[in-house]
């Protein structure tokens, strides 16, 4: 067996193991529990990849200066892209998570482009039916990264407050969508049928408009779907690239990724009453018409620390329902204290999760876990939610739009519908808030003015602590 037979064979050896990895990685992830041990199994399986690639390059550069080029531009690659993985991995805040997340979307979306064209331009020398495919792999995988790679870029724009959360609203924006998606079906029969470079450039140029428009018209409630849902794009542009490429490997990442993405993107839309095109169609940011006097809910009560602290030591039983406000005020560590001081005293305490708080599937899970609070009292909202009507105190710390009342009550209301976690049902509810400025959504919440609520005004972190020192 020759040198490269050898190394084509280890190397789909140990394609195999690394998908496998994956596999576990994903497996690993769906629980606190074991939440490590799949972050360890897919930073294992990606490393067993990069090193059969890599080896398998250099076998099929020996003794080619050409090749050996490409070989060094790998290592290069690989060594650079690691260094700035290693570098925004080490100084990047809980809080910029997600908009980090969509930038590493739209690389992926990139390199799809980049490869679509990269096929495009080499010669197969394949003929029929077989080149036929091949060209159809070319537009569909350049389609698909397109998409991903814009649509993620106003993503991470929206997410970084760097563009305005609301959507953007185009006249027929509908018609726009479906007419590109009509567009793209035709120019892949065409790009078939007549393979040409002009095509390809317009289908770029189509996607590229096309994943920009889809992304900026959804509204800031739905952020957490659509980090999901770009998941899952750069899960099938991966896909595509590892047909163009005759990767195993690729291919069957990209297709685990572009399916877990679905998924999670169908239990976030689930968790909101939404159906997935209803998001692509606009999102919660747009508010519903008000009537005449809506606006007056009424007036609000304000708490302080020392009372909050009073209620707290006199109460049974404590529910804390997170939000991205506990994590812009970094307050997880101070919370993982409270709960501390509390259940030594006897005071039951428990964490209601809604699944899209923050701006991220999990953000608040991973917060807490980082806070060591124990996995056994963060619950999911379908678990706590009949426990509010028992509770004595519920501290809300950054919550808006996943504590808002209007979603069960207000038919009018744009999140109608919207499964919420229903703390006004509590004894008292304490809402850690900076003002009375509405959530990521732009939609009002009347839990503010609820009898049973009280408001405690200022940095999270902040009021936490002064209860702490009133404990």
């Amino acid at each position: 067996m020759t040198s490269l037979a050898l190394a084509t064979s280890v190397a789909a050896a140990a394609y195999v193991v690394a998908a496998l990895l994956f596999i576990l990685s994903l497996a690993g992830l769906s629980k606190h529990e074991t939440s490590r041990r799949g972050v360890l199994y897919g930073i294992l399986g990606m490393a067993i990849a990069l090193v059969a690639t890599v080896w398998l390059t250099a076998a099929s550069a020996w003794g080619e200066p050409q090749a050996a080029l490409g070989l060094t531009l790998l290592v290069v690659a690989v060594l650079v892209g690691g260094a700035i993985g290693l570098w925004r991995a080490r100084v990047v805040e809980m809080t910029g998570m997600p908009e980090l997340i969509a930038v590493l979307h739209s690389f992926v979306g990139l390199a799809a482009v980049l490869v679509g064209w990269n096929g495009a331009l080499y010669d197969t020398g394949l003929t029929g039916s077989l080149n036929d495919i091949h060209h159809a792999e070319v537009f569909i995988g350049v389609f698909i990264g397109g998409v991903t790679f814009t649509g993620s870029i106003v993503a991470f724009l929206k997410l970084s407050a760097r563009m305005s959360s609301k959507p953007l609203v185009l006249p027929g924006k509908n018609v726009l969508n479906v007419g590109a998606l009509v567009a793209f079906l035709v120019l892949t029969v065409w790009y078939v049928i007549t393979p040409s470079i002009w095509l390809l450039v317009v289908v770029t140029v189509l996607a590229l408009a096309l994943g920009w428009h889809l992304v900026a018209s959804i509204g800031g409630g739905d952020m957490p779907v659509v980090v999901s849902m770009l998941n899952s794009y750069s899960g099938w542009a991966a896909a595509a690239a590892g047909f163009l490429l005759n990767n195993d490997l690729l291919i069957v990442t990209g297709a685990l990724v572009g399916s877990s993405g679905a998924y999670l993107s169908y239990i976030m839309c689930k968790a909101m009453n939404r159906s997935f095109l209803s998001v692509i169609a606009g999102g919660f940011g747009i508010e519903a018409p008000r009537k005449d006097g809506e606006e007056d809910l009424g007036e609000h009560r304000e708490v302080d620390a020392a009372t909050v602290a009073e209620m707290l030591a006199g109460a049974s039983s404590v529910i804390i329902t997170p939000g991205y406000g506990m994590a812009v005020a970094q307050a997880q560590h101070g919370v993982a204290d409270l709960v501390h001081k509390l259940r030594e005293r006897g005071v039951e305490v428990r964490f209601g999760i809604h699944p899209v708080a923050g701006r991220l599937p999990g953000h608040m899970n991973v917060l807490l876990a980082e806070a060591k609070v124990p996995y056994d009292i963060v619950l999911e909202m379908d678990e706590i939610n009949d426990d509010f009507a028992g509770t004595d105190v519920v501290l809300v710390i950054g919550a808006n739009d996943t504590v808002n009342p209007a979603a069960a009550e207000d038919p009018s209301s744009p999140i109608a519908g919207m499964p919420v976690l229903r703390v006004w049902e509590a004894e008292n509810v304490i809402v850690f808030k900076r003002s009375m400025a509405s959530g990521y959504a732009g939609v009002q919440n009347p839990l503010f003015f609820r009898d049973n609520a009280q408001m405690l005004f200022g940095d999270a972190k902040e009021r936490v602590e002064d209860i702490l020192r009133a404990l």
